[in-house]
């Protein structure tokens, strides 16, 4: 009887020979759909179980000590990946971006299942983060791996991950094209045949997944009652203003916090200061409490009592100052309890804490335009909406992302001007005022982010060891011009000499032509040394700092022929401009074939 490794070996023969890869990639993003798909699913239904059993134990208790829950969902979420898991399961998007760029599209295993432990225990305790970025990365480490078993390449296998991604988006909002175009913006896919039809075949699957098991049930139960009028253009520009100064605000609260976090080495001592800070915020302002989806449609139902729940502040509500106040007061806060939650250990997304955001921002922007006494009217539930796409749109850097996912969540169609000129406004003061993303920064300083830059791109994707080499002969100072001769030109194939001393650190280079003139006069064999003849080379490759990008430019900087490679302070090899520039070649094929 055939052991299971030679049944799945015949099968992938079997494969090979009656199934054309252009099919089989069909056939894997028809399945990765469906699978996304369940995931999102299961996340979800963990979280929602979760909210209810302490809905009922605590949060409508009389006590009401809901602001306690965010920090033992965290201690929880640090009591196992210390004792069970040993690794985090980390950040989404960013963790899929360099298993893309610098491990081959390859990802962890265990990022299959982390995401549905630790993300519940974070939001279904009120931590204020989203469920979409761990259901992304869940799926996409099935994703991967299924790849992997099946031998898939390193340019499918990333295809892959982006329908898996589409395939949790599609599932999460029930909103295909919106995924299909997040797969494209986020992760710099090319717009063509071969990448395009999977992703929709993904997000289709994975969506009718998720009507199988959830019926017709939406996050926002919102329907457009009031059209764009031409009238108010220039309010929603002003919302796009503002929605581009907050994009960067909650880009640089993140960043800050995050740096500010850092600094404590002890995971224990980040969960006791990030626990204390969510739970201050909480009891002060309620609707920080979880992901925020009702927070959110109670805004465009005009249910703002509702939204804003129980506050200190309950007998000051019928100042509408005072509503706004607090409203306000959510925008500026929602990305501080966020990135606090992940400062502290908790897991999640993004995506959906951008969208509460931004909805509490074009609330308020257009309760300040209602109420100004000016004589102007605006829609508060379309400004709620349109909110959500100029946050999105800014922060992402995804205008277009934006654009679909709010059209398609709440069937606002009817405002595809508006949202076209508050996502566009938002995302170029975005860009300007920052070149990366919270997705990006961090794998823009290692060189390790891919763009739509072909060249970047394909530069990324080099690794440095493939073009290092180091059959070179080593020489040392005090070495004769004899030794010199008898030892390392004779015996090297090469006509370049690295020099190093006693620690192997390099200390020069000779070349062949140095010596050229000298080396038949055997009156200097004795009497001069190799550091007569040796000279510094014109730059050097620091095999840590220096990505290919930057070895590229030095190359064209210095116009050497070879320069040397220098790890821990210590001669490692040289790289060749020929064999980079053939690496490259090699790679570019790859890559846009």
């Amino acid at each position: 009887m055939p052991t299971k490794s030679n049944f799945f070996k015949r099968l992938l023969i079997w494969r090979y020979k009656h199934i054309s890869e252009k099919n089989f990639v069909f056939l894997l993003s028809l399945v990765i759909g469906l699978l996304a798909g369940i995931v999102s699913v299961t996340i979800k239904n963990i979280t929602f179980a979760l909210q209810a059993v302490l809905e009922k134990g605590i949060i409508l208790s009389e006590n009401s000590i809901y602001f306690i829950l965010p920090i033992i969902g965290i201690l929880l979420v640090y009591l196992f990946v210390k004792y069970i898991s040993k690794k985090p399961s980390g950040h989404a998007i960013p963790s899929l971006l360099y298993s893309l760029s610098k491990r081959d599209g390859l990802v962890d295993k265990k990022n299959i299942y982390l995401p549905l432990i630790t993300a519940p225990l974070t939001v279904g305790f009120g931590g204020s983060v989203g469920l979409l970025g761990p259901a992304i990365l869940s799926a996409s480490a099935i994703s991967s791996n299924l790849g992997r078993l099946l031998h898939i390449d390193r340019k499918t296998r990333s295809l892959l991950i982006a329908c898996a991604s589409a395939g949790a988006i599609a599932s999460i909002f029930k909103s295909p094209i919106a995924a299909v175009i997040f797969a494209i913006e986020i992760f710099s896919l090319d717009l063509t045949f071969a990448s395009l039809l999977p992703l929709l075949i993904a997000s289709v699957s994975s969506v009718i997944t998720s009507y199988f098991f959830l019926g017709d049930s939406v996050l926002f139960d919102f329907n457009v009652a009031d059209k764009f009028a031409i009238k108010d253009t220039l309010f929603y520009i002003l919302l796009g203003i503002g929605t581009g100064i907050a994009s960067i605000y909650f880009s640089k609260i993140y960043f800050g916090i995050t740096s500010f976090f850092n600094r404590f080495k002890s995971a224990r001592h980040k969960l006791i200061i990030g626990g204390l800070a969510i739970g201050v915020m909480l009891f002060f302002i309620p609707p920080l409490y979880g992901e925020g989806f009702g927070f959110i449609n109670n805004l465009m139902l005009g249910n703002d009592i509702e939204a804003l729940g129980n506050t200190p502040f309950d007998t000051h509500l019928d100042n509408i100052w005072i509503v706004i106040g607090l409203l306000f007061g959510i925008t500026i806060f929602k990305a501080i309890a966020m990135t606090t939650t992940f400062a502290a250990g908790g897991t999640g997304g993004i995506i959906i804490p951008t969208l509460v955001m931004g909805s509490a921002l074009g609330n308020v922007v257009a309760k300040v335009i209602n109420n100004c006494g000016l004589g102007f009217s605006v829609s508060e539930a379309n400004f709620t909406l349109i909110g959500m796409a100029g946050l999105i749109a800014g922060v992402l850097h995804a205008p277009l992302t934006a654009i679909f996912l709010i059209a398609e969540i709440t069937g606002g169609y009817e405002l595809f001007v508006p949202l076209m000129i508050t996502a566009s406004m938002s995302f170029i003061i975005n860009k300007n005022g920052l070149d990366h993303t919270i997705y990006t920064k961090e794998l823009l300083e290692k060189g390790a982010l891919l763009t739509q830059d072909k060249d970047k791109s394909v530069l990324t994707l080099m690794r440095l060891d493939s073009v290092i080499e180091q059959n070179f002969i080593q020489l040392h100072p005090e070495m004769s011009l004899g030794d010199m001769l008898k030892n390392g030109v004779s015996k090297s194939s090469r006509n370049l000499f690295p020099v190093t001393d006693t620690d192997e650190s390099l200390v020069g280079i000779i070349l062949l032509d140095d010596i050229r003139t000298v080396m038949f006069d055997q009156s200097l064999y004795n009497s001069t040394t190799v550091e007569t003849f040796m000279h510094k080379p014109p730059d050097y490759i620091n095999y840590k700092d220096d990505s290919m990008e930057v070895v590229m430019k030095k190359f064209q900087t210095s116009g050497a022929w070879n320069l040397p490679v220098i790890k821990d302070n210590k001669y490692h090899g040289f790289v060749s401009k020929s064999k980079l520039l053939t690496a490259y070649r090699r790679e570019l094929i790859n890559f846009t074939s």
